[in-house]
């Protein structure tokens, strides 16, 4: 069962690594006409989507460990 936490935990934390890195590449490739326009802009919405991403995968990761950690003192 702790195999199955681990790799679980394992997974998470590399789908957060990728969400970052996605994140960061977005945010990397706004261009000024973006930071001028008034109005939402598609890099804005593509580096909240990943920051959402990131976090949600983290919190996941999180949960597993403490639930590894609730489940090794039993």
């Amino acid at each position: 069962m702790n195999t199955i936490f681990f790799l679980a935990i394992l997974a998470a934390m590399v789908a957060t690594v990728v969400a970052l890195v996605r994140g960061i590449i977005a945010f990397l490739k706004t261009t000024e006409a973006d930071l001028k326009s008034g109005g939402v802009s598609q890099s804005g919405l593509r580096q909240n989507k990943m920051m959402r991403m990131r976090i949600a995968f983290q919190a996941i990761a999180v949960i597993l460990i403490i639930l590894l950690l609730v489940m090794s003192r039993q």
